[in-house]
């Protein structure tokens, strides 16, 4: 089958969506599956990096605008679906054009528009709740990365009556493994840390479902009850639209030394030294369609505490801590784990042979699969 995956809504940054269509088309490029993928120019010569093998379709660069992208797709995408011969399109963020939904797989990444409305803005919950309802009423088929999701779907968004599959993420393993001692020392001594003294690390984008100010109230509990044997806390990612974390990690800054750091976007490379060097990953989400976070520290063999909530215990399983996403919870359950060394070094090691059952190949299958449902 023909098949054109439409890899235009790849942010710059590389984060999210880029993360997931980089995976699944290096699996199924290494199944020796080929697509068409539509992409702008900037993005060919990373994605052909990340997975080559397949024909990248150039489309204009006025799509680099969303509201421009958003009328493409309607309009133009279905033209090139034409011109391209292909069978069937892949849209893997929410959206899709109408007139080729029953030719249509559609990514729904998560059902926190329905579950967490007040972790979005407005216009922006509305826009994609109309979407997730369309793709599951028009779509041919729909594509979820856990079984939380598709059970949260079922639950907020009614129904469907077309195959809803389970396509896990994986996880880059040339990235993302336990980082040699050498690889640590160079982070810290970029940004300035002492390995002795260690750190503790977020990551992901800066977004009210990922509770970052009960962390940083924990985080300061913690700093006074136990002055010499808390580490700083570093946070890398975006900042997005949590108003009261980003304001106190623009006043925190990225200053040497100080017990909050926020140390913005991290190059792909040095991701696996900031979190398999860590003393700990926190990822306190409260609402999670997957967590790859969560699943690339546990590769990185790093101690990871996260919450029991949706989809993290479905990626965690026993190999990671949890922790209720208050102040209270993570304080508690942060405070146990720096208390115990033989803890961290046991999760670390079951995380990172937890994480070798998530793999791009098998997500890969399972769009395969989706891909070919008659």
């Amino acid at each position: 089958m023909r098949v054109l995956v439409d890899a235009t809504s790849l942010p710059p940054t590389r984060g999210g969506v880029a993360r997931y269509l980089a995976g699944l088309l290096s699996g199924l490029s290494d199944a020796g599956v080929r697509v068409r993928v539509a992409v702008k120019a900037e993005d060919v010569a990373w994605l052909r990096e990340q997975a080559p093998g397949h024909r990248f379709v150039r489309v204009p660069s006025a799509v680099s605008r969303r509201p421009v992208r958003l009328l493409w797709e309607q309009v133009g995408l279905p033209l090139l679906l034409l011109r391209t011969r292909s069978e069937l399109l892949h849209s893997p963020h929410y959206t899709f054009p109408l007139v080729l939904a029953s030719r249509t797989v559609v990514t729904l990444h998560d059902a926190t528009f329905f579950s967490a409305p007040e972790d979005h803005g407005r216009l922006k919950g509305a826009f994609f709740r109309l979407w997730t309802r369309l793709a599951r009423t028009l779509a041919r088929s729909t594509v979820v990365p856990s079984r939380a999701t598709a059970a949260e779907l079922e639950v907020h968004a009614g129904r469907t009556h077309h195959p809803v599959r389970v396509a896990h993420h994986g996880v880059d393993r040339m990235l993302f493994a336990p980082p040699a001692p050498g690889d640590v020392a160079a982070f810290a001594l970029q940004h300035g840390l002492d390995p002795s003294r260690g750190w503790l690390a977020f990551l992901g984008t800066v977004e009210p479902r990922k509770n970052l100010p009960a962390l940083f109230r924990a985080h300061r509990r913690l700093r006074t009850e136990r002055p010499g044997s808390t580490p700083p806390l570093l946070v890398a990612g975006g900042l997005g639209w949590d108003q009261e974390a980003r304001t106190l990690l623009e006043a925190a800054g990225n200053t040497p030394g100080a017990d909050l750091r926020y140390l913005g976007y991290l190059p792909l490379a040095s991701l696996g030294a900031f979190l398999g060097g860590s003393t700990a990953v926190i990822y306190p989400s409260s609402a999670e369609g997957f967590g790859l976070p969560v699943l690339e520290a546990m590769a990185a063999g790093a101690t990871v505490l996260t919450s029991p909530r949706l989809a993290l215990p479905e990626v965690g399983g026993d190999a990671v801590a949890y922790a209720e996403p208050t102040e209270d919870g993570i304080h508690v359950e942060l405070a146990d784990l720096l208390a115990s060394p033989d803890r961290r070094a046991q999760l670390a090691a079951l995380g990172e042979e937890r994480a070798t059952l998530f793999t791009w190949a098998a997500c890969a299958t399972v769009h395969v699969e989706a891909y070919t449902q008659r």
